[in-house]
């Protein structure tokens, strides 16, 4: 068990959630329901005489102020170009980050969706249509506390991380160090194949799970890690399956895209080394939570044998993705 002082959420009782939200002005009638999140800790909260609202905690420590504040600003733009994200709303005094004894927290308006069917070629370019207009958005102005995604931040670092702790088994050690310096290698020649390609603000955490779908379209949610980066890094996460597969999606995502904006098809060869970085930063953030008690309960099977197996494995087919040419999607 970690040192009480290490698990950032013991003191977040239901007592204290309702107390928080009530002290920034939200009357809670006692209704509380734990969603599901593991980086941050979020609840939606009955109100009386309104409609439920979806409070989220920030984990201590993570984010400074300014750059929850950043956060919340790209969003507010977003929102104010009519594009269908989920902001967060002001107190009373206008803050939309509340301060509550050691932790800090945002309320949202509960908005209500299902996950998108991204076998759909039709909803694909809904949503290239949407993600281009936050791009649209997103590179009027820089980033100025928040990081960006790039191989130092998603590879280097979580690689070094890794081969510091101890949950790779010792004999796999070797195999995994090796793939993993091998497919950072492969990464680092395909970015500079790709050239100079121009960074902005981006959602940066742009899969299925962040999409809420209604009959009216897609609602985005969760900024929380919006960086600086590609604009493809918003796109490759809605693409699965085999290179056919992939190229047929990705087709219909870049003309919606490309009705709103241009995307420089020399970011296409960045796709594969994008998911050889995000393969290495998700482990190296599970390692890092495992002190959080929400992380071995819901990841059991982070440190075993056959989880690092796989992760070699995985390694190997990246290396020869990113061998191959890039998606070409005509």
């Amino acid at each position: 068990m970690a040192p009480a002082a290490r698990l950032p959420f013991q003191n977040l009782t239901p007592d204290r959630i309702l107390a928080a939200v009530e002290g920034a002005g939200w009357r809670c009638d006692g209704r509380l329901l734990a969603l599901n999140s593991f980086e941050n800790r979020v609840y939606q909260l009955g109100i009386d005489d309104g409609p439920p609202i979806v409070v989220k905690f920030y984990r201590p420590r993570r984010w400074s102020d300014a750059a929850i504040g950043e956060e919340h600003g790209f969003c507010a733009e977003l929102a104010a170009a009519e594009i269908p994200v989920v902001a967060p709303c002001a107190t009373a005094q206008g803050a939309t980050l509340i301060h509550a004894g050691e932790y800090r927290l945002a309320v949202y308006p509960k908005r209500p969706g299902r996950a998108p069917e991204l076998d759909d070629e039709s909803t694909l370019e809904w949503l290239g249509r949407f993600i281009a207009r936050i791009h649209a958005v997103g590179e009027r102005r820089a980033f100025v506390f928040r990081p960006s995604v790039d191989i130092a931040a998603y590879g280097e670092r979580p690689l070094a991380a890794l081969l510091r702790a101890q949950w790779i088994p010792r004999d796999l050690h070797p195999a995994f160090a090796a793939g993993a310096r091998h497919a950072l290698d492969r990464a680092r020649r395909r970015f500079a194949d790709a050239g100079a390609v121009r960074s902005l603000r981006l959602h940066a955490d742009c899969h299925a799970g962040n999409v809420l779908w209604t009959d009216e379209g897609p609602h985005f949610v969760d900024f929380d890690d919006c960086r600086t980066g590609p604009a493809i890094q918003d796109l490759w996460m809605l693409l699965s399956g085999d290179r056919a597969a992939m190229t047929r999606q990705l087709g219909a995502v870049l003309a919606g895209y490309e009705v709103f904006r241009q995307l420089d098809r020399a970011e296409l060869a960045l796709i594969e080394p994008l998911r050889t970085l995000r393969m290495l930063h998700y482990a190296a953030w599970l390692g890092e939570r495992w002190h959080d008690p929400a992380f071995p309960a819901a990841f059991p099977w982070f440190g075993t044998e056959r989880y690092w197996q796989d992760q070699i494995l995985a390694l190997q087919e990246q290396i020869a993705a990113m061998d191959e040419p890039p998606l070409d999607p005509g």
